[in-house]
């Protein structure tokens, strides 16, 4: 690998021997393209002529009211399957192309991502298949129909908890089967290197959009700029157009669910303990 994947202490590469080389192919062609002007600006002309970019800032004036605050939306609802999900599945599915891959797979959770990934392997002609887990699949039926509507196939992931973690399990042992003719759009910034830096770099095109509509709109910078966090790829991409900013605070929200203190909250972040996890 040409580098290690570290934020910080976080991040690295920790994955089954059999993967490695993929992880290899897959971020040597990444660093190239990433630097690739041809690459960058199919890109961005299929999220500005397919999806709908920029996506606009809007200045939330009930909200702003009610709180006393100026408080501005960056609307990625409005984006074309209404989630921000959208930019990195395109990108990744690019990507693919590149390295000469004709399958995608892709994990989902609430099941924006899996829509996501049907959407980009409908746009290219690419075999899409889905793996959800079977708890998801009941409280997130209308995505499943979106999916099988869009042409990819869903996979119903039983074991486990039957859901997120699972369904991640479940296409990583497709991946390491399939890896000659299958890219694995992993949807969240997690995950082995190099995974978090490639959902970072798609996702990053939420920032620097924010960023340049606050200034050309209403000239000045947020004060605050707040996400909510789940896998980490909305947080990501929003935060990495104000990280050089040092008077813009970034706030990051999680669920805190019944309680910090219960054991039934989705706090990872600010309440778990530092950790390997290997698929």
């Amino acid at each position: 690998m040409l580098k290690t994947g570290n934020f910080g202490k976080y991040g690295g590469i920790y994955a089954p021997e059999t993967l490695m080389p993929a992880l290899e192919e897959l971020e040597a062609a990444f660093y190239r393209l990433q630097m690739d002007i041809a690459f960058n600006n199919n890109f961005r002309k299929t999220m500005r002529e397919y999806a709908g970019r920029p996506t606009p800032v809007y200045l939330a004036g009930n909200l702003s009211k009610n709180w006393g605050a100026n408080i501005y939306l960056k609307r990625e609802d409005l984006l074309h399957g209404g989630a921000h999900k959208t930019n990195n599945a395109i990108g990744q599915a690019l990507l693919a192309r590149e390295l000469g891959k004709t399958r995608l797979i892709a994990e989902t959770g609430a099941g924006q991502h899996g829509v996501a990934a049907a959407m980009a392997g409908a746009l290219f002609g690419m075999q899409t298949e889905v793996y959800m887990g079977e708890v998801d699949m009941e409280r997130q039926h209308a995505n499943v129909l979106r999916m099988k509507l869009l042409g990819a196939t869903v996979h119903p992931v039983k074991t486990g908890g039957r859901t997120l973690k699972d369904a991640i399990n479940a296409a990583m042992r497709d991946w390491i089967a399939s890896v000659r003719t299958t890219h694995y759009m992993l949807g969240t910034a997690a995950g082995p290197h190099p995974f978090p830096s490639i959902v970072k770099f798609f996702q990053s095109i939420v920032g620097e959009e924010a960023r340049e509509q606050m200034l050309a709109q209403y000239e000045l910078l947020p004060d605050y700029v707040l996400a909510c966090v789940g896998g980490g790829s909305n947080a990501i991409g929003i935060f990495n157009g104000f990280i050089d900013d040092e008077q813009v605070k970034l706030v990051g929200v999680e669920p805190a669910g019944k309680g910090l203190n219960s054991h039934m909250h989705g706090a990872v972040l600010s309440k778990a303990v530092t950790a390997v996890c290997m698929a």
